[in-house]
């Protein structure tokens, strides 16, 4: 079974994922757009069980679009965001795929809120698509 590290910009929080994602989305609603500082999030998606945390880390909740949201996970010295818990789905923790720093993980299958995605991103063509 595959492991990964996903880490904050200076190390202190770190969550380990073992097993492949369950899901791998790219979102481009204006939330995620401010969350990250780029044009779009691009997640994956693990079971609970196969995720460990370490270090602390600083919560910052918010509402979604559709749905209750989500609680995100960043670390109180550098910023950056390592994991998320959505409301909606309490056995998966979401981590965003920067947060690995590996150019070879897997594209996103999921692309959602396009109607808001900048004009010149272009999806993987046999991700679903959702408007």
């Amino acid at each position: 079974m595959p492991t990964r590290l996903a880490s904050c910009s200076c190390g202190q929080l770190t969550a380990q994922v073992s097993g492949d994602p369950v899901r791998i989305s790219i979102c481009h609603c204006l939330a995620c757009q401010r969350r990250t500082g780029s044009v779009f999030g691009e997640q994956a998606r693990y079971p609970r069980e196969n995720v460990v945390v370490s270090g602390a880390s600083t919560m910052y909740s918010r509402a979604g679009d559709e749905g209750p949201g989500a609680d995100f996970h960043f670390c109180p010295m550098c910023g950056s965001t390592v994991y998320y818990t959505l409301k909606a789905l309490d056995g998966f923790v979401g981590i965003p795929v920067g947060a690995f720093a590996d150019p070879g993980f897997p594209p996103p299958t999921v692309s959602v809120y396009e109607e808001r995605m900048h004009k010149w991103v272009v999806p993987p063509a046999d991700a679903e698509h959702f408007f």
